[in-house]
């Protein structure tokens, strides 16, 4: 069976939970699609030009605990611009997206490039304030030393730089469901999101 859950929105908006928590209830593979650009980043930051570092990522380089720090997201935002870098990396996502047994990604063109007939297709987002205090929370309890107002810079460049790519630009899909999770708990959030693959699984021929 196949049946691909595409979750795309801004960072720090939850789409990372929300998708999590949908493979965990219907039993589905789950990949967080920008690991696969933090990934490239983090072997950018060590020296690798950016397409070799796309052309030759490997499994391993996706499980570094070393992938949340903010110069590799900065990094990571850079190279999700690079259309060599994009094209590398395509064929790995749609091959896992039709993967039997059912598969849910997250990222920022899930729904309107790499999986444009996706079953479900969501658009998570959230203020640009809720989301910098929480991704600041995240940085803080790492042991990070930020302030929230640079997190908040931060986020709304980012934002800047991923809606306004020539390849590939942060979008809802035409057909996506939107998800606003600025004054949700992770509960109902979660539960709105399933809701809505549950309805299409049961109305599938």
């Amino acid at each position: 069976m196949q049946f691909t859950v595409a979750i795309d929105g801004p960072a720090a908006a939850g789409k990372g939970t929300i998708s999590r928590g949908i493979a965990e209830a219907f039993g589905f593979a789950h990949l967080d699609t920008g690991l696969l650009y933090r990934a490239v980043g983090r072997r950018t930051l060590d020296g690798t030009p950016p397409a070799i570092a796309a052309a030759t990522l490997r499994l391993r380089d996706i499980a570094r605990t070393d992938l949340r720090t903010p110069d590799v997201s900065d990094a990571a935002s850079k190279v999700a611009t690079r259309p060599d870098v994009r094209a590398a990396l395509v064929a790995f996502q749609r091959d896992f997206a039709r993967r039997d047994g059912g598969a849910v990604l997250d990222g920022r063109d899930i729904g309107t490039v790499i999986c444009p007939e996706a079953e479900v297709k969501l658009f998570v987002t959230a203020s640009a304030e809720v989301r910098a205090h929480r991704r600041w929370l995240e940085l803080t309890e790492a042991g990070h030393d930020a302030t929230e107002a640079s997190v908040l810079e931060d986020v709304i460049a980012r934002d800047t730089r991923d809606s306004d790519r020539a390849d590939a630009p942060l979008k809802a899909a035409d057909d996506a469901v939107t998800l606003d999770t600025s004054h949700l708990s992770i509960e109902d959030a979660l539960e709105q999101a399933c809701s809505v693959v549950r309805k299409i699984r049961e109305n599938r021929p």
